[in-house]
């Protein structure tokens, strides 16, 4: 199973122009992956997307993907137009269930900020069920970020110590529902690799469900490839930074076979992370 992750900058790449094609091609050309996550679409944004629906653009543009897009932020303007901000996970996979997690927001009036969200589509994946959580933690404010990693890790505790199968027949919601213990979380998290955040995601709470950096598993502790600012020097002034990961579960750690980052392309000021988890351990 192959899954892609990248915050594509609602498109824009660091030429300045908007091109929703160019990032499927280049997601593509990377990686023929099962699953495409996706963060910072946006939806009817005039100043960002010029107006589209940019969730529907790439459904079109990845015929054969079952798209879910779910938003962060959504509001709606006088004429009733509604304006939209968040992840989107497209999958080739089968999709079993859906979940979309808003995250903790304290302070949100003491800090520019906004909403964040974490997509959670379930798919049938070789080895069995699989959530696959896509996620986009807060820029600017420490404390909310910290907020949102800890729910993150409570999601991921309530799925591990009650995992569940929806019965075939999905005649009403109680006996409809699944609840995978294996899971694979990725995004943009918005800290680099030596912040104690870092550490944080990857702390013991239930010895065996907790989540691992998939880096680390396949590469040891050596250098981290950047995941931003190798061409955007206006916003990322300091440089080449890596705030782009994926984390397993422990019962997946095994099945890590590769993982790495295009470092190539400047369709957008991040770059795509790609992992590989084998069918069978």
């Amino acid at each position: 199973m192959r899954l892609l992750t990248w915050n594509i900058q609602w498109g824009k790449g660091c030429d300045g122009r908007v091109d929703l094609a160019r990032i499927v091609a280049t997601a593509r050309q990377f990686a023929d992956a099962d699953v495409y996550c996706f963060q910072e679409v946006s939806d009817h944004f005039k100043a960002l997307d010029g107006g589209e629906d940019q969730s529907a653009r790439l459904a079109a543009l990845l015929p054969g993907y079952a798209p879910v897009f779910r938003p962060a932020v959504e509001t709606v303007d006088g004429s009733g137009q509604a304006h939209r901000f968040g992840n989107m996970t497209l999958s080739r996979l089968p999709v079993l269930q859906v979940a979309n997690h808003l995250l903790p927001w304290p302070g949100a009036n003491g800090v520019r900020s906004m909403r964040r969200h974490a997509l959670d589509v379930t798919v049938r994946a070789a080895f069995g069920p699989l959530r696959v959580v896509n996620t986009h933690l807060e820029f600017h404010d420490a404390g909310q970020r910290e907020a949102q990693i800890t729910r993150l890790l409570e999601l991921q505790e309530e799925a591990s110590t009650g995992p569940r199968d929806a019965k075939p027949v999905h005649a009403e919601p109680y006996g409809a529902q699944t609840l995978a213990a294996s899971s694979l979380l990725c995004g943009d998290f918005n800290f680099d690799a030596g912040d104690p955040q870092h550490a944080l995601l990857a702390s013991a709470r239930r010895p065996g469900l907790n989540y691992r950096d998939a880096w680390t598993i396949h590469h040891g502790d050596g250098p981290r490839a950047p995941t931003c600012g190798i061409f955007d020097r206006k916003q990322w002034q300091g440089g080449a930074d890596c705030r782009d990961f994926i984390l397993v579960s422990e019962d997946l750690a095994g099945r890590v076979s590769r993982i790495e980052v295009d470092g190539a392309t400047d369709a957008s000021d991040h770059q795509p992370v790609l992992i590989e988890l084998r069918d069978r351990a």
